[in-house]
């Protein structure tokens, strides 16, 4: 029974076919019935609403059809994830390769507890949302490497990566360049009420700070208690029993890689500082706010932010190599460049047919008319106090499942929802809070997120069973960390107004 049900799982690449061609399907039947939803906008300049009627794009149509046709290949090779992915890849290859990462892990991790590692990776999935979506590029090869050279199975490293990069997508006491355009969003927005309301930066640092610490709390117990058991871990006893005293050799690599990777890391931190002599080169000084400096669509830092993570890989992985010998010629290193690509060609498929569901998808407008019509309700109804909060919440979580990108879908819901909190005495720093809370709960279970391919190719690639892990399947182990993350969100948003603590530094729940 067991083999039977084996050979029935659907393999992802399959899978996003069929998806698409359910997608292509179903926009022709929604735009037969006319399906369409009216999006407010606010102009900057006079605060006046203006609209724009959103209407599903029939696909299954020539024009759509030829879309598809003259597409698929730009949209592959300009699909965010991929270019990305491969020059990480190169870097990450030499880390590997090298052995640089071996060494690294077993010497930070051979005196911790697994708890604790696994707590250490967690926290840091969740505040990388400062790197933006880069974050998942980094974390989930490093998280995969973290697990496999400190002896578990490393599908559990990238599961629990990925529950602290989506479910803390939204949660970060550092304000982000999201963040940043999100507050414009919401300050445009509120001042349709008050034209001289203002928002601070840090107006939710508080509230922020707490949800962190306790999202990476529930994420480690959910991955240690849960997660875990699903996986057996069949790495070799003998290797697993092997001394973890690192050799001389491997400590001289490893103090020639934190030495120069130390030199490389302040030369790119001299290059980011503002107001110093020859320093914030890598800066889009035509922006006010640090963080619009540090990853505005002009700045050097951000449009060169891979290739500085992939040289910083480089250096670690070079220089250990050097100084444990185990890289001696060119040769050596040429073929470290390569190492973490070998076999990479079903990875380059599933992306392939990742991108054609995720660009067939964003073209039916589907997303955008569902958006709509979820913001629409609160033209609706006349709640105030808990119910709008929650209603809030629930809709930001839907909308995220159809439309995963924070800052569209922040446009089509502050401009109706803001004023309607300011209405009812809840500020709009608030609601942009809850509106974070709400998208993160579900951003780890929609495959439209263009980064979730990666997640569900790394475990395909780590995965020691047979069978291939499905999309459903890899959706399925998220499962519990959205339902904990929704619980935790909920009851800090509820208890913050309730007992009407301060969000942050001059930020409240209440005008």
């Amino acid at each position: 029974m067991n083999n039977i049900k084996d050979k029935m799982t659907l393999h992802p690449v399959m899978t996003f076919l069929i998806l698409t061609g359910v997608i292509i399907i179903l926009s022709g039947v929604l735009n037969l019935l006319e399906l369409q939803q009216v999006v407010y906008s606010i102009n900057p300049t006079t605060l006046e609403y203006s609209t724009d009627i959103a209407s599903v794009v029939n696909v299954f149509s020539f024009t759509g059809l030829k879309y598809i046709f003259s597409s698929t290949v730009s949209n592959f090779v300009n699909f965010a994830p991929l270019s990305s992915l491969i020059i990480i890849l190169i870097g990450f290859g030499v880390m590997e390769k090298s052995g640089f990462l071996k060494t690294a892990v077993t010497f930070l991790t051979k005196k911790m507890k697994k708890n604790t590692v696994t707590f250490i990776l967690v926290f840091f999935s969740v505040i990388a949302s400062l790197m933006g979506d880069l974050s998942y590029i980094v974390m989930l090869p490093l998280s995969a490497a973290i697990f496999k050279y400190g002896k578990r199975n490393p599908c559990i490293g990238l599961i629990a990566a990925f529950a602290g990069l989506t479910c803390g997508e939204g949660v970060s006491f550092i304000f982000t360049s999201v963040d940043s355009s999100l507050l414009s969003t919401s300050l445009l927005s509120a001042r349709v009420i008050d034209i001289g309301y203002r928002m601070a930066s840090i107006s939710g640092i508080f509230i922020m700070g707490v949800a962190v610490i306790l999202l990476s709390l529930i994420i480690t117990w959910i991955t240690e208690n849960v997660i875990a058991k699903k996986f057996s871990n069949t790495i070799d006893k003998e290797e697993e029993m092997e001394d973890k005293i690192l050799t001389r050799k491997e400590l001289r690599g490893l103090l020639f890689a934190v030495f120069a990777a130390s030199i490389y890391f302040l030369i790119i931190l001299y290059n980011i500082i503002p107001g110093l002599p020859f320093s914030g080169n890598l800066l889009d000084n035509s922006q006010i706010l640090y963080i619009d400096k540090l990853f505005s669509y002009n700045s050097f830092f951000s449009n060169g932010f891979v290739f500085v993570v992939t040289i910083f890989f480089l250096i670690l992985g070079l220089f250990y190599g050097l100084g444990a010998r185990s890289i001696k010629n060119n040769k050596d290193f040429v073929d470290a460049l390569g190492y973490s690509l070998d076999g990479i060609g079903k990875t380059l498929v599933l992306i392939l047919a990742a991108s054609l569901f995720v660009s067939v998808f964003k073209y039916s407008n589907i997303g955008t008319v569902f958006v709509a019509y979820l913001a629409s309700i609160f033209r609706l109804v006349n709640f105030e106090g808990l119910p709008l909060i929650i209603l809030l919440f629930i809709v930001s979580a839907l909308a995220t499942l159809l439309l995963p990108t924070s800052i569209t879908k922040w446009s089509i819901i502050a401009p109706i929802a803001i004023p309607v909190f300011m209405n009812a005495g809840i500020t709009p720093e608030f609601a942009q809070i809850i509106f974070r809370f709400g998208e993160s709960v579900t951003m780890g279970l929609t495959p439209i997120l263009a980064y979730f391919v990666i997640y569900l190719a790394f475990l395909n690639k780590n995965n020691q069973e047979e069978k291939p892990i499905s999309l459903f399947q890899a959706i399925k182990y998220q499962i519990p960390y959205a339902c904990s993350a929704a619980i935790v969100f909920l009851i800090l948003i509820v208890l913050w107004y309730i007992i009407g603590l301060p969000l942050g530094i001059n930020g409240s729940t209440v005008l």
